[in-house]
């Protein structure tokens, strides 16, 4: 949530957004509440059919949070967030500006999580090799607007936002 959110100042949003983006950043995997956990903590590859089961999580999400109108504006963030630029994600494979802004700015963030945490099946990266990444999917995985913003924030602003939320958990 904090790197989306820092992303999202980087790009001006105003504070309604800033507040939408947050919620949505925080919930957005709340529907693997729906996905057994066989296949959430597979600690190997998923196989094709655990991975259909896998991207429900995105629409089981959505139909949790249209039920609960101060968090229904953060759906389509919960929905879009495997979208890609191009538009070989899911749930939609919708591409570009048809990819709401919020869930645009959360994928990058969420992938700076993801490459930079402890998984199962891999150890962290550092931050050179996520800038690297960003840079390779630019305009295909990423909008290249949001990319820009990512890339121009200096890797210790990040590991500062990183290290903040850490100390807040653990104290």
């Amino acid at each position: 949530m904090a790197y989306a959110v820092e992303i999202a100042i980087a790009m001006r949003c105003s504070k309604k957004q800033l507040n939408t983006i947050a919620r949505g950043a925080l919930l957005h995997d709340i529907g693997k509440i729906a996905v057994a956990d066989a296949i959430l903590l597979k600690p190997g590859k998923l196989t094709e059919e655990e991975w259909v089961q896998m991207r429900r999580h995105v629409m089981a999400g959505v139909q949790i949070l249209n039920r609960i109108p101060f968090l229904k504006p953060c759906a389509p963030i919960v929905q879009h967030h495997h979208e890609r630029y191009d538009g070989k994600g899911y749930p939609h494979g919708v591409a570009g500006e048809q990819i709401p802004l919020g869930a645009r700015l959360f994928a990058l963030a969420d992938t700076l999580d993801a490459m930079t945490s402890d998984r199962a099946y891999r150890k962290a990266v550092g931050l050179s090799e996520v800038r690297a990444e960003v840079k390779r999917q630019q305009g295909t995985q990423f909008d290249s607007q949001v990319a820009d913003l990512f890339l121009k924030v200096p890797e210790t602003a990040w590991l500062q936002i990183r290290d903040s939320v850490e100390n807040r958990i653990t104290e």
